[in-house]
C-alpha cells in the first residue's frame, strides 16, 4: 500500500487541515472525529490509507478528550463493563458482516437514529425503565454499540441514546463514550498493525498528523467547558443527524455504483 509519502505537498496539506477540524470537533463534543475524517480523506486517496492517516490522529484525540473530561475516574468506575461488551458486539458484527455483507446495516442505523431523534424532538429521550436497570439497558446498548461499529463503521449512535436514556449529564457523557472509543480504535489499531497492512515506517509517518490532531482537539476541548448542558445536547442531536445523513448517502452512493 502505498503511504503517506506518495502524496503530494497540496494532499498532505488537505489531509492537515481534515485532521484538524476533526481535531477541533472532536475536542470541542467529544466525539466525531473519525466520522469527519476518515470519508473526506478517502474521497483524494483510498479507504485502506485513509484509516491508515487516521487511526493513530483518532487515538490521540481520544485520549484528550479522556484527560479534559471531568470526573473521568468516577466515570471509568461506572461504565468499564461497557467496553468489554462493545468488544463482543464487534465480534458479533464482524461475523454478521461476514455472513450477510448485503444487508442494509447503515440503513438499518440511520433508521434507529432518525426514530431517537424524533423521540428526542418529543421530549421521550430519557426513559425511566432504562434508569431502573441501568446496567441491563448498558449491555444491550453496549453489544449494539461494538455490533453497529463492525457493521455500519460507527459506534457512538447507540452509545449516545443509552447515556442519554439513563439520564447521564452530557459533560459526563464525553469520558463515558471515549472509554469505549478508546478500547475499541486500540483494538483496531493492533489488529491492522499485525496485519501488515501498513510497515511500520508508513505508521510512524502519521505522527505529525497525531500531533496536529492533539493540538486541535485541546484547543476544542476548552470551547466544550463553556458550553451548556442544554446547548451540548442540540450540537449532539446534530452531530446524530449528521451520522444519519452520511449512512443514507452511502447508502445512496453504492445503489449507484452497482
Amino acid at each position: 500500500m502505498a503511504g503517506l509519502e506518495s502524496l503530494s505537498p497540496w494532499l498532505i496539506a488537505y489531509v492537515a487541515l481534515v485532521i484538524a477540524v476533526a481535531g477541533w470537533i472532536q475536542g470541542a463534543l467529544g466525539l466525531g472525529f473519525p466520522m469527519i475524517a476518515t470519508p473526506l480523506i478517502a474521497a483524494v486517496t483510498d479507504m485502506q490509507l485513509a484509516v491508515v492517516m487516521v487511526l493513530i490522529p483518532c487515538i490521540a484525540t481520544i485520549i484528550v478528550s479522556i484527560l479534559r473530561s471531568p470526573g473521568f475516574a468516577g466515570i471509568l468506575r461506572r461504565f468499564w463493563w461497557i467496553s468489554v461488551v462493545a468488544l463482543l458486539g464487534a465480534a458479533a458484527g464482524a461475523k454478521l458482516f461476514v455472513l450477510f455483507p448485503g444487508f442494509p446495516y447503515a440503513l438499518l442505523l440511520a433508521g434507529v437514529i432518525l426514530f431517537y431523534l424524533n423521540l428526542e424532538r418529543l421530549g421521550l429521550s430519557q426513559w425511566p425503565v432504562m434508569q431502573r436497570n441501568e446496567r441491563s439497558f448498558g449491555l444491550l446498548f453496549g453489544f449494539l454499540g461494538g455490533l453497529s461499529e463492525s457493521t455500519a463503521n460507527i459506534a457512538a449512535p447507540p452509545l449516545i441514546i443509552y447515556y442519554l436514556g439513563i439520564g447521564l449529564q452530557p459533560l459526563l457523557l464525553v469520558p463515558a463514550m471515549n472509554i469505549s472509543f478508546f478500547t475499541g480504535k486500540t483494538t483496531q489499531f493492533a489488529t491492522l498493525a499485525s496485519s501488515g497492512i501498513a510497515t511500520p515506517e508508513q505508521w510512524l509517518l502519521t505522527l505529525p498528523l497525531a500531533v496536529v490532531a492533539t493540538m486541535a482537539s485541546w484547543h476544542g476541548s476548552t470551547v466544550r467547558s463553556r458550553i451548556d448542558g442544554r446547548a451540548y445536547r442540540i450540537w449532539l442531536r446534530r452531530m446524530l443527524l449528521t451520522m444519519a445523513l452520511i449512512l443514507l448517502a452511502q447508502v445512496a452512493l453504492r445503489h449507484l455504483q452497482a
